[in-house]
């Protein structure tokens, strides 16, 4: 039989090699030392019949083709046995036939395996996703939008009924179902952030409260329009409640910081009003007796000891003068009676009068603020100018003080060694950061810049009328004007 099939092979390809075993456990033994392309099967094997055969591959787990060759009066037989699992048959009588069959069933063998191999792959990468999206803090999603506006899910992770409370199926039914999950105050942005990301190709980035309020999800995605208009988005939605909160007490504990500061400054403004009025009107009225007394006393003494008692008049002159510098300082009194100009102009006197450093200040007129806003700003230029005599080694400061489209600008500059923005962030940079909360809680700008001939540049905006927000111009820079 071997010789009869090896004669009436007919192929373009190489004759194969064949190997005559007698029955069942010759073909295990086999199947077991080598791989084998075909098994062909005499239908009337004494030693092994076909159901024999075949329970033999699949016992191994073999995909290897099984064909019969027949004789044609054994075409019933045959047929049973192609019912039974075998791949082809081929009679005896037409052995031409043999070659491209079991070429054939070969390759029909490899695409099967190479099918499976797909499909186990695919499998695999299906766990892999699912276990991925199952442990990530959020929905995955792959959401579509139609040329007509229409969306629906083409997959949603198992993050859903944790995020929603939703199952999965029930977002793959109705896209609605999502939109309808949003907060009616927040749906039309979602809306509105989907269809500029198909309209522009730019990244989905939306975060929004569900429907009791109180939770927030973040979606992100990067869009993808296919050749039929449609366009679809791969990303993630997670559950961003807790930082929310987090932000929600931060920003109420910034604020009551910010009222906490507030009281401060108030009661230190009473206690430095208190001190000042003590200042003015007990320490300053005892000054003044002294005077009086010191001047009736020194006209009674005799010449040689009249001296003496100048020199302690001009002493008490130099107390009189702090004192009353000293209560200007703590309360100016020029603030209440002439308005901010003037008390600005008035420190200027008093910063080059004591620090040697010509101080120029330069005011609009008609500029009148409430009294709190006044404050804040003479207090302002109060620390400005006590940096500059730390810290500056300047020659020459200059205060501006002008209205500017509907706000107050204040600029402070020197030509000393400058001050850099990061400055603020010193740990023990109290002066420029009460500066900063003190025109924050006026809900004006403070910028820091290097002035035109070197040194510190200090530039703050407050609305003209407490209350009201900053009317927005151009950059800082494009409005420094030469002072010197």
């Amino acid at each position: 039989m071997a010789e009869q099939l090896a004669t009436g092979w007919h192929s373009e390809n190489s004759r194969p090699a064949f190997q005559i075993v007698p029955g069942a456990a010759q073909l295990r033994a086999q199947l077991r030392e080598k791989r084998w392309d075909a098994v062909l099967h005499w239908l009337n094997h004494a030693g092994c019949a076909p159901p024999t055969s075949l329970k033999t591959l699949r016992d191994r787990n073999l995909d290897t083709p099984l064909i019969l060759i027949a004789d044609p009066a054994d075409q019933r037989t045959a047929i049973k046995a192609l019912s039974a699992g075998a791949h082809d048959v081929v009679f005896i009588d037409r052995l031409a036939r043999l070659a491209p069959a079991v070429e054939r069933e070969v390759r029909e063998a490899s695409h099967r395996a190479d099918h499976r191999a797909a499909l186990e792959m695919l499998h695999d990468s299906e766990a892999r996703l699912r276990a991925l999206t199952s442990n990530l803090p959020g929905l995955v999603f792959h959401l579509q939008r139609d040329v007509e506006g229409g969306y629906r899910f083409l997959y949603v992770g198992e993050g859903s009924l944790r995020l929603l409370g939703l199952k999965q199926h029930e977002l793959r039914g109705t896209a609605r179902r999502f939109f309808d999950a949003i907060h009616a105050d927040d749906r039309a942005r979602l809306v509105e952030a989907l269809e500029s990301s198909a309209y522009t190709g730019n990244a989905l980035i939306w975060e929004g409260r569900l429907k009791n309020g109180i939770s927030w999800i973040d979606m992100r995605s990067v869009p993808y329009r296919n050749d039929e208009g449609t366009v679809q988005w791969t990303g993630i939605a997670t559950d961003i409640s807790q930082s929310k909160q987090t932000e929600a007490e931060l920003r109420e504990s910034r604020a009551q910081l910010a009222a906490l500061s507030s009281h401060l400054e108030s009661a230190k403004e009473e206690e430095r009003e208190r001190i000042a009025r003590d200042i003015h009107d007990e320490l300053g009225s005892i000054l003044v007796r002294l005077k009086i007394e010191a001047t009736l006393l020194a006209s009674k003494l005799s010449p040689d000891i009249s001296p003496k008692a100048r020199s302690i008049e001009n002493l008490l002159d130099q107390a009189m003068g702090t004192a009353s510098r000293v209560a200007r300082q703590l309360r100016p009194g020029i603030l209440k009676e002439f308005g901010l100009p003037a008390a600005i102009e008035c420190q200027a006197d008093d910063f080059a009068h004591s620090t040697g450093i010509p101080c120029k200040a330069q005011c609009d007129d008609g500029i009148e603020l409430d009294s709190d806003t006044s404050l804040a700003l003479f207090r302002i230029v109060q620390e400005a100018l006590t940096n500059v005599a730390k810290h500056a080694h300047a020659s020459l400061v200059v205060v501006r003080l002008r209205r500017e489209h509907g706000n107050i600008a204040l600029e402070i500059r020197d030509n000393g060694r400058g001050i850099a923005e990061h400055d603020m962030d010193k740990p023990r940079s109290f002066g420029l950061r009460g500066i900063r909360e003190r025109i924050q809680s006026l809900n004006g700008g403070f910028h820091i810049a290097t002035a035109e001939q070197g040194g510190a540049l200090l530039m703050l905006k407050v609305p003209a009328r407490r209350g009201d927000d900053l009317t927005l111009t151009e950059p800082e820079e494009a409005l420094q004007q030469d002072l010197f």
